[in-house]
C-alpha cells in the first residue's frame, strides 16, 4: 500500500473480450484492465513476485479498486500475453518461502528481461461459483498454469482451503471497472447481468463477487 511495487506493475494492460447476444445477434464489445504480471514486491532493480492467501488478495485488490478474475478472464488474458514461458512445476517444500523465490528466479531467467503482459507462469487465485457452492467452507479456487498449447495444468480447482498458499499461486488484479460497448461498468454489475456476465465468465453460476475478510 505504500507503493513498495516495482513501476511496471502499476501500468495495467487492456484485454478486450466479446460476447454474443442470443436475443438479437449482435456481438457486445467490452475492454477490461489487468496488471501485466502477478503481484510483486520490490523495486524495478530488486523485486519478487509474491504467494498469497485470498483474503490477503482480496484486502490488497479493494484497496486498489480491483478485483480478482474469473477463470475465463484467465483464459482470456492468456491469449492475450505477449510472454507465455512454459510453465515449470517444482516438487519438494511447494509452500516455503525459499521455493516461492526459486520459481520466481526460473520465470525471470524464461522472460529474458522482456516487457509485456505475462501469463502462465502461476495458477491464478480466482473467483468462482465454485466456493459458495462447495460442501466445504472457506475454500480458495484455483486455476491455470497454461502450456503453450494453450490447456490449463490446472483445472478450476476448490480443493484447498483458504489459508493454503504455495510457489505456485499467483495473484493478479484486475481493474475493477469494465468498459462495455464504450461505457464503464462495475465488475459486478456485469455479473449479474445474464448476458454481459458471459464477458467475464464461463461457469453455471457467475454470482461469487469476492472472497470475504
Amino acid at each position: 500500500m505504500a507503493g513498495n511495487v516495482p513501476a511496471f506493475l502499476k501500468k495495467f494492460v487492456a484485454v478486450p473480450v466479446s460476447v454474443t447476444d442470443s436475443s438479437t445477434g449482435k456481438t457486445i464489445k467490452a475492454v477490461y484492465y489487468v496488471t501485466p504480471d502477478y503481484l510483486s514486491i520490490g523495486t524495478n532493480d530488486d523485486w519478487a513476485r509474491i504467494n498469497l492467501t485470498p483474503l490477503a488478495a482480496q484486502r490488497i485488490a479493494d484497496t486498489l479498486h480491483c478485483f480478482l478474475p474469473t477463470r475465463k478472464m484467465a483464459d482470456d488474458i492468456y491469449k492475450a500475453a505477449k510472454l507465455r514461458p512454459e510453465p515449470v512445476p517444482m516438487y519438494a517444500f511447494r509452500d516455503s518461502t525459499p521455493t516461492m523465490w526459486q520459481h520466481h528466479l526460473i520465470i525471470e531467467g524464461q522472460r529474458k528481461g522482456r516487457r509485456g503482459l505475462i501469463a502462465g507462469i502461476k495458477k491464478d487465485v480466482v473467483i468462482s461459483g465454485k466456493i459458495s457452492r462447495d460442501n466445504k467452507p472457506g475454500r480458495v479456487a484455483i486455476y491455470g498454469w497454461h502450456r503453450q498449447d494453450g490447456k490449463p495444468i490446472q483445472p478450476l480447482y476448490t480443493g484447498h482451503v483458504y489459508w493454503w498458499v504455495d510457489y505456485s499461486q499467483g495473484i493478479r488484479l484486475v481493474y475493477r471497472k469494465i468498459k462495455v460497448k464504450g461505457r464503464w461498468m462495475d465488475y459486478i454489475d456485469v455479473l449479474k447481468d445474464k448476458i454481459l456476465q458471459r464477458l467475464l465468465c464461463d461457469e453455471e453460476f457467475c454470482d461469487f463477487y469476492r472472497y470475504n475478510y
